[in-house]
């Protein structure tokens, strides 16, 4: 914003626009407005959330609305600017989710979408030996690939950590595939998120 605004007096500079014009119409409203444009233009990133590689999602893995976007940037003020940020870290520290008070009441978050370890699908097909599997689910074809990867690694990490974080995710999962493949709620979680790996091989191979 800073930069931005250094080049904003520049071009004042050249273009002799008078100096309170320039910071009433166009500056001041750039710093408010700055946060708020860029993520709802921007799919959840500022530009240096991108620069970060962060994005800001709904807690229910839903991409923001512009009331959610909205909500955060209300709350800015009392988070950031009128607490010099105290209220964002306290919140932060507070909260489960590292959450500033503005992501509290929008029911967001800040996540990382950088680089990550996940692997590729030829990986993940040599993973599962299918065998004369018979596919169960032929809806799930349609699905992502990255879907899939993250069906693999939620799977493999509550299989490797049993703890209550990795079953509530595990559970999550299978709620979303249940309502994304339009299908009955399984018996057995564990079973069917294999089930559903090995049909997406098949079908995809």
């Amino acid at each position: 914003m800073g930069l931005a605004a250094l080049l904003m007096f520049g071009i004042q500079g050249l273009l002799s626009i008078e100096t309170n014009l320039l910071m009433y119409f166009i500056i001041l409203p750039f710093v408010i407005l700055y946060s708020l444009a860029f993520e709802q233009l921007n799919d959840g990133q500022s530009f240096g959330k991108r620069v970060m590689k962060l994005r800001v999602i709904r807690m229910d893995g839903e991409k923001a609305t512009f009331l959610d976007y909205l909500m955060r940037w209300i709350f800015r003020a009392l988070d950031i600017y009128f607490s010099v940020g105290g209220v964002a870290v306290i919140s932060c520290i507070a909260s489960n989710y590292n959450q500033r008070l503005g992501d509290m009441l929008a029911n967001t978050v800040v996540v990382n979408v950088g680089q990550n370890e996940r692997m590729p699908l030829d990986a993940l097909l040599k993973l599962y030996k299918t065998g004369n599997h018979k596919v169960t689910y032929p809806q799930v074809a349609k699905m992502p690939e990255e879907a899939m990867l993250i069906v693999k690694e939620t799977l493999s990490k509550h299989l490797t950590i049993d703890n209550a974080a990795h079953d509530e995710a595990l559970l999550l999962l299978v709620n979303k595939m249940v309502k994304e493949l339009n299908i009955k709620a399984p018996k057995d979680n564990e079973i069917f998120l294999k089930t559903l790996l090995k049909d997406y091989i098949i079908l995809t191979r």
